[in-house]
């Protein structure tokens, strides 16, 4: 792990919960592709405010990245990457994009928690992330809709 910061959240949290010492290093991450969004929400996970996220399958597999998966640990950072808590994935269901409800929209704790803002936010967030590699959300795109739950924060 790179990140002192993240490197140090981790090693409180292992002294503090010895039943995951053998656990591999976690994926350092911070949400969102811009400061004020990633630092809010940053601030939400840690007030457990934000219990999930929503990843496009699309641009998992044209980053060639894994599929998050129930028991993957995070250190979430701030977009300086300080870091602030740490997570642990429970749950990932894979919804296309016309599926995605208010209840996916709750769990995401984000703005006013309604269905017409996520949706606004994460089409533009998809939009950006797409058009990098050419391409642009549709309404039948596969969304990863991760859970997790906040185990530990300073």
């Amino acid at each position: 792990m790179e990140n002192a910061s993240a490197r140090n959240l981790w090693g409180d949290f292992l002294d503090a919960h010895l039943e995951f010492a053998s656990e591999d290093a976690p994926k350092v991450i911070h949400f969102c592709d811009n400061e004020k969004d990633a630092n809010t929400c940053a601030d939400l996970v840690c007030k457990e405010i934000k219990r999930a996220t929503s990843h496009s399958l699309k641009g998992i597999q044209l980053r060639n990245e894994k599929l998050p998966k129930i028991g993957d640990f995070y250190v979430v950072t701030d977009w300086k990457g300080t870091a602030k808590c740490v997570i642990r994935t429970t749950s990932v269901k894979l919804v296309p994009y016309f599926a995605i409800r208010e209840d996916h929209a709750r769990l995401e704790g984000e703005g006013d928690k309604s269905l017409s803002h996520w949706k606004k936010t994460h089409w533009d967030y998809y939009t950006r992330e797409l058009s990098e590699f050419g391409t642009q959300p549709t309404e039948s795109m596969i969304v990863v809709f991760e859970a997790f739950e906040m185990l530990y924060k300073k």
